[in-house]
């Protein structure tokens, strides 16, 4: 293929460096990781939805985090196991399918961080105000965060790709094993200070906010804990804040990780996992930390199995 071919709209991607006897164990690893985020995430969300018990604002901020881990786990993994499927050289995506993907799995990362930002508002309220926390979170409250979490992230990606779309392209090989905003601007052969600049602005604060938000309402949170005497408010404190901030820990983990190799060029096979990681990690565990730690996901999930008639053997 012409690397030279201007603003082709047929795009190769490099993939994973993958051996022929370790293709198949990683190509089952990823399989099965995609089934049971998918069974994990769509099963937690069924819950929510069909127990009215579950339907408070906790919970129903809570059901972003699955929705945004199917989305963004949807728009990679599969796509990811056919192109191993495949030599290197066969491994083609259309532009308009790439900066889709792309998209996508912005809109994931930068989705997880606003939604666990108004995640740690509602923990604050109920904390600090739990006699006002009924009129406080409301069914429109909870709407109005939700569209805001969603609403920030698409503007601030809409903007990063827009100003990566702007540009001409002189390449055709996506260096990554799929698509991002990093790897569509590396086609171009112009100028792309400005897409650096608000990259790293863009990064920078967000990773303020979210890191800002967490530090300043647990702060509070403990402040409030700590000049109460109240044993059950400290307990319900401890369990729902721990569950949260494991959840913000991991993400920012594996965030952290990805972002630090991607200035390591000689340390691609490894910033090529770190960037599946990224989308399989929080997409397994979060479910699980809250389905755990929740007493009443718990009740809930208990619940149901005991409701299910038995059938006779004979």
């Amino acid at each position: 293929m012409d690397n030279y071919t201007f603003n082709s709209l047929t795009l190769q991607l490099e993939g994973l460096n993958v051996s022929k006897d370790t293709l198949y164990p990683v190509f089952l690893f990823f399989f099965f990781a995609y089934i049971f985020i998918m069974l994990l995430n769509i099963g937690i969300a069924i819950l929510i939805f069909i127990d009215k018990n579950l339907h408070q604002p906790m919970y129903l901020l809570f059901c972003n985090l699955p929705f945004n881990d199917i989305l963004g786990n949807s728009i990679m993994v599969p796509r990811l196991l056919i192109d191993m499927m495949k030599p290197s050289s066969q491994r083609f995506i259309s532009y308009y399918e790439c900066v889709a993907q792309a998209l996508i799995s912005h809109m994931f990362g930068t989705t997880s961080h606003t939604v666990l930002m108004i995640m740690a508002f509602d923990r604050y309220v109920a904390i600090s105000n739990p006699l006002r926390y009924a009129s406080i979170m409301t069914n429109k409250m909870v709407m109005k965060l939700t569209v805001s979490a969603w609403g920030v992230a698409l503007v601030l990606v809409g903007i990063l790709l827009g100003l990566t779309i702007r540009l001409n392209r002189c390449r055709t090989l996506i260096m990554n094993p799929y698509c991002d905003n990093a790897s569509l601007f590396k086609l171009s052969c112009e100028s792309v200070f400005i897409n650096n600049v608000y990259g790293l602005t863009f990064t920078v604060v967000l990773f303020t906010c979210s890191i800002g938000s967490t530090v300043i309402t647990y702060t509070k949170i403990t402040v409030v804990c700590l000049t109460s005497n109240s044993k059950s408010l400290n307990s319900k404190a401890l369990k729902t804040c721990s569950t949260h901030l494991v959840v913000v820990l991991i993400m920012m983990f594996t965030g952290f990780i990805n972002i630090i190799l991607h200035r390591f060029p000689q340390y691609s096979d490894y910033r090529k996992l770190s960037a599946i990681l990224f989308h399989i990690i929080p997409g397994s565990l979060n479910p699980i930390i809250y389905g755990v730690q929740s007493a009443e996901i718990c009740k809930s999930l208990s619940k149901l199995v005991r409701s299910k008639p038995v059938m006779p053997l004979f």
